[in-house]
């Protein structure tokens, strides 16, 4: 599937802004960031992406600045402001391919047809998707009718896709074999390619390889006895990422891979990334601040239900302070 909310362009007649949701902060405090940009919620979003990118990297002390838009709070734009800081922990990819694997351009075509018949199901309503079969699988009969091909394609061509996702020079073909190996009937033989993918230069590549990787999720909790077993190494690693679509998506992944207890993952989350989940989930819009908000409840220990009931409450800082303390040390919570 598609990002529930598609990036705006940041043109000449761009929105105003709406929530701004900072990220990546280290030793740069958010009002030097909010000053060095002009920015506040109803100024005009400014008109260059890249010119305020250019901004944030002359500052001390930061090497690489993301800025992206997304649609939308009412008329204005939600803000996502990331930084990678010297010396912060950061998510590290592998370099561009340079062999000459490709796919036949007919599933290429198909993956193209696929991506418009999603965005129709989008527009009629009808863009559920079910992925307890370890793939997903749309409602709209347009769009399931590709996948279903995709199954087939899978299938025959397992070898194609594994030199694609290491050896395509083209972005798009990586990123098409990154959700279409998810649809290989046998799971466990391809975890191997997608956690390769989840380390591609290009995002794209990595976000279909981690929605691949969530509908298996969702398969091996439902049927454990498959034995299907998801390493969060690399999921985990991406929640240091200064691009917004590794972190959205490697939340997700970790989420279906904690759906049932999931301590091992629960503690290597706890270890590695319990500083970029705190940030997330003190994000000014509510759908994109939740999950890892949900992530971090059950880092603290809490069923989901409590922890949407503190939600709803508006306490956030009493499952952050939870979720830091240690196991025997945990604030009790009303």
């Amino acid at each position: 599937m598609l990002l529930a909310a598609a990036a705006c362009p940041l043109g000449s007649q761009a929105p105003a802004v709406g929530e701004i949701n900072l990220y990546g902060l280290h030793k740069i405090s958010p009002d030097r960031i909010l000053a060095v940009l002009n920015l506040e919620p109803g100024r005009p979003l400014p008109p260059s992406k890249g010119d305020m990118e250019d901004t944030l990297e002359k500052l001390p002390g930061v090497t690489l600045a993301r800025v992206e838009a997304v649609c939308c709070d009412g008329s204005r734009a939600i803000l996502f402001v990331g930084l990678e800081e010297k010396g912060a922990p950061h998510a590290a990819f592998h370099s561009p391919p340079s062999g000459d694997a490709a796919l036949p351009s007919d599933l290429v075509q198909s993956y193209r047809g696929f991506l418009d018949a999603v965005q129709r199901a989008v527009v009629r309503g009808n863009a559920a998707e079910d992925l307890t079969a370890g793939h997903p699988l749309m409602s709209d009969p347009d769009a399931r009718a590709f996948q279903d091909r995709f199954v087939s394609f899978a299938e025959a061509n397992l070898p194609l896709l594994r030199d694609v996702l290491r050896n395509a020079p083209e972005p798009e073909e990586r990123a098409i074999a990154a959700a279409v190996i998810g649809y290989a009937p046998a799971k466990p033989p391809i975890l191997d390619d997608l956690q390769y993918a989840l380390q591609d230069p290009e995002e794209s590549v990595r976000a279909n390889a981690a929605r691949s990787l969530k509908a298996i999720a969702v398969l091996a909790s439902k049927q454990p006895a498959l034995g299907i077993r998801i390493s969060p190494t690399w999921l985990i690693e991406l929640l240091n990422s200064v691009v917004l679509t590794d972190r959205v998506e490697a939340v997700n992944v970790l989420l279906a891979l904690t759906d049932n207890a999931g301590a091992s993952v629960l503690q290597q989350i706890r270890q590695r990334a319990l500083p970029p989940l705190e940030e997330m989930a003190r994000w000014n819009t509510p759908r994109y601040a939740l999950p890892p908000f949900l992530l971090l409840g059950r880092l603290a220990g809490l069923p989901d239900a409590q922890v949407q009931q503190l939600w709803e409450k508006g306490d956030r800082q009493a499952v952050i302070e939870k979720a830091r303390a240690p196991a025997g040390k945990r604030p009790r919570l009303q």
